[in-house]
């Protein structure tokens, strides 16, 4: 049996990989795509790309239909996994301070 601790303390957060991440290691290293050739393929200019690959900026709509159409998947596939993304962010900003909201009864 192990001796470490299992339990994660607020310092000690799983990774929470953006969407353009994921983007880059389950679409794009697989096949050798480069941003550029993606780029080109849905008709965005390769530094817009580039933005969400490293996380500086969101997925959008549009974006996500091009990647979507492209790689076969539904609408929403990239913009759902850019609200988990926020959502995670969001909860680890917001800490304790969810916490000491009481839910309104019904």
């Amino acid at each position: 049996m192990s001796k470490s601790s299992t339990t994660t303390t607020d310092n000690e957060w799983l990774h929470n990989p953006h969407a353009g991440e994921l983007l880059v290691q389950e679409f794009m290293e697989p096949i050798g795509l480069t941003t550029e050739a993606l780029a080109s393929a849905i008709g965005l200019e390769p530094s817009c790309l580039d933005s969400v690959i490293k996380g500086k900026t969101a997925i959008s709509a549009d974006i996500d239909l091009r990647l979507g159409r492209y790689f076969g998947l539904s609408d929403g596939f990239f913009l759902r996994l850019q609200d988990q993304y926020e959502l995670l962010e969001a909860k680890r900003r917001l800490d304790g301070d969810l916490d000491r909201i009481v839910p309104r009864a019904a």
